[in-house]
């Protein structure tokens, strides 16, 4: 079964906590926006550490580091796909616009024989609790419940 870890960065705005948001690059996804968007999370094998891989996807989706210090763990989700999902919380900003991702090589058009190389998030946003559950992948709507409950 594959496994993926992710970290759930947010901040408090007026009072109300905004996530942070990446969607996915690639022209699979250039159309999608509503239940296209996700946390910064990538896969791990089942011998790497979920956290510690958590930390690293973060990082290559965004560009920016996060400090493992002060994380709260949020379980774990299944996908429709049957992927299983972990996931941490913490509190942090950065700037959505000025993110960096990594790439990956796709051959792109289909059977062109043409590789290109593609961001893995091509952009990432802060959403209300209420406006992510709209943009995120329906199963990672746990996380934001389990966020709410965290911040009482």
């Amino acid at each position: 079964m594959p496994r993926s870890a992710g970290i759930l960065l947010y901040r408090i705005r007026d009072g109300e906590p905004e996530v942070l948001l990446v969607h996915p690059g690639g022209p699979f996804w250039a159309r999608k926006d509503a239940g296209a968007w996700s946390i910064p999370k990538g896969e791990h094998s089942e011998d790497e550490d979920p956290q510690a891989a958590a930390l690293r996807e973060f990082e290559e989706e965004t560009g920016t580091a996060v400090t493992p210090t002060a994380l709260a763990d949020l379980g774990a989700a299944r996908l429709k796909s049957g992927k299983q999902v972990a996931a941490w919380a913490v509190e942090g900003d950065l700037d959505a616009y000025a993110i960096t991702s990594n790439t990956f090589e796709l051959e792109w058009p289909p059977r062109s024989g043409r590789k290109q190389a593609f961001p893995e998030v091509d952009r990432a946003g802060w959403f209300s609790l209420e406006d992510a559950r709209e943009k995120l992948n329906p199963a990672q709507g746990a996380f934001l419940d389990r966020l709410r409950d965290l911040l009482g």
